[in-house]
């Protein structure tokens, strides 16, 4: 294919996007197809010689779409979906059409520049305090791999990378089994290891980590001789929603002189409305946050808002600059490969800057108000029906549920069925999840173009599913 005949087949992907998302509801949410049924319709060998573009497309119609979980869905209910918005498909495509690596300032400076500016505005949207400067990530994992190095610097006086971990008093991190896995992944990478991992004890309706507990953990390490690091709290954490008191854990930060990463990878996006924020208060105490604009707002994947206090942190960290790697001549530039684990850095902030300017703030905070109030009231609906409970309270849009019909011993077996029946049927998608060892439903309201009448068709689904069941 060459650019000259680019042009009717852009349009023609236009077109079946648009047509893709006027009829997404029609789909099943989840894919139907078996283990191995796609694989199996694919070649085992590449093919020497150019192949038509319309049998390309045909193939990805007719054998690719089949195997698709539709994230963009109404009725994706499960997991936190990965938004997508016209307008920052739009930038995608540009993103994709430039095809810019924007790792220095050099390389492209409008894309440094545009991420400083656009970063800014999400900060001042959000209510935080002008200390914190943005970066982004790919994924929050990455930037919660980056804290925990920046923790992990930090404690070893930023000698570590240096010299390495070996004969160095095991250093520790803390949180609340309530966190998302990606701590583990980065405790791992980081050769902190995982039996270093302090679990600290959760408490109430938000699951948060007991302050006291957490205090006490840390003076025992140190009476111990070993060397505590930081703190990783959760603001929504991806299970049910656990909640820390970031106030109470921003003290016992401060008291130890650790630094403290919290992980708001959904639930940050709703700090864009005023009324939400209580559910952070003491935020500013934070040395780093990181929050998933995919995951509620439409900036989709992949680009997570990586916020710290201390640039300098991240930088004392991650930063190399080979000669190859230098801009010269110019003072007090970013390069924010400096501030990323990896070199290598897309055009990101041109989706956020597309998503802002074409919907503006005020849409984007009416859309998390009708989810978490359309949330509220299928949670309610549910809580209602005889046979089912609700195991946590709505925190947002994000509530968990179990069917209990009176006589039933294997709970946990007969709420497996039901999720792999609800979504074998199609209409609408679910995960579980466990609460005190005990698995659960979890729902969650997020989908950019869901509504009302969609929410509320899960209680319908869910209750006539769950009556065909054999108890």
């Amino acid at each position: 294919m060459k650019w000259t005949e680019f042009g009717p087949w852009g349009k023609r992907a236009a077109d079946w996007a648009q047509e893709y998302h006027r009829t997404i509801g029609d789909r099943p949410v989840r894919a139907q197809t078996q283990p191995g049924e796609v694989l199996s319709a694919l070649p085992a060998t590449p093919p020497d010689l150019p192949e038509d573009m319309e049998d390309v497309f045909g193939d990805f119609e007719a054998i690719i779409m089949p195997g698709m979980t539709h994230w963009q869905h109404p009725r994706f209910f499960a997991y936190f979906p990965t938004n997508a918005t016209p307008a920052s498909v739009l930038a995608e495509y540009m993103i994709a059409n430039l095809s810019a690596q924007c790792m220095l300032w050099q390389t492209s400076p409008a894309a440094t520049e545009l991420e400083t500016r656009v970063l800014d505005w999400l900060r001042q949207a959000m209510g935080l305090a002008e200390g914190f400067h943005g970066v982004i990530q790919d994924s929050a994992s990455g930037a919660t791999l980056a804290a925990v190095l920046s923790m992990r610097e930090r404690a070893l006086n930023w000698k570590g990378n240096k010299d390495g971990l070996f004969g160095q008093r095991p250093l520790r991190v803390y949180a609340s089994h309530e966190v998302h896995t990606s701590i583990d992944r980065a405790i791992w990478i980081s050769g902190i290891g995982e039996a270093n991992l302090v679990r600290i004890p959760v408490s109430g309706d938000s699951r948060a980590m007991d302050a006291s507990a957490l205090d006490k953990a840390i003076r025992a390490d140190i009476a111990a001789g070993l060397q505590p690091a930081g703190i990783i709290a959760c603001v929504g954490g991806t299970g049910v929603g656990a909640t820390d008191d970031i106030g109470a854990v921003v003290a016992v930060a401060r008291k130890h002189d650790l630094y403290l990463h919290v992980d708001a990878a959904w639930a940050g996006n709703a700090m864009i409305c005023p009324e939400f924020r209580h559910l952070w208060a003491g935020i500013d105490g934070a040395d780093s946050i990181v929050f998933n604009p995919y995951k509620w707002i439409g900036g989709q994947f992949d680009g997570s808002v990586h916020f710290v206090r201390s640039p300098q942190d991240l930088t004392k960290t991650l930063a190399i600059s080979p000669e190859y790697l230098k801009t010269h001549g110019h003072d007090g530039i970013i390069n924010y490969s400096e501030w990323s684990i990896a070199l290598g850095r897309r055009f990101r902030a041109l989706k956020l800057w597309f998503l802002i300017r074409a919907y503006g703030l005020d849409a984007l905070r009416d859309r998390i108000r009708n989810h978490v109030a359309w949330s509220g009231g299928v949670h309610d609906k549910i809580a209602a029906t005889p046979g089912f409970e609700s195991v946590t309270p709505p925190f947002l849009s994000l509530f968990s549920f179990r069917y209990a019909p009176e006589g039933v011993d294997d709970l946990d077996g007969l709420n497996q069925r039901l999720v792999d029946a609800i979504n074998d049927d199609g209409r609408i998608y679910l995960t579980q999840t466990r609460v005190d060892g005990k698995l659960a439903i979890r729902f969650q309201v997020g989908q950019t173009d869901t509504t009302e009448k969609d929410v509320m068709m899960a209680h319908d689904v869910i209750t006539e599913i769950a009556g065909g069941l054999e108890t």
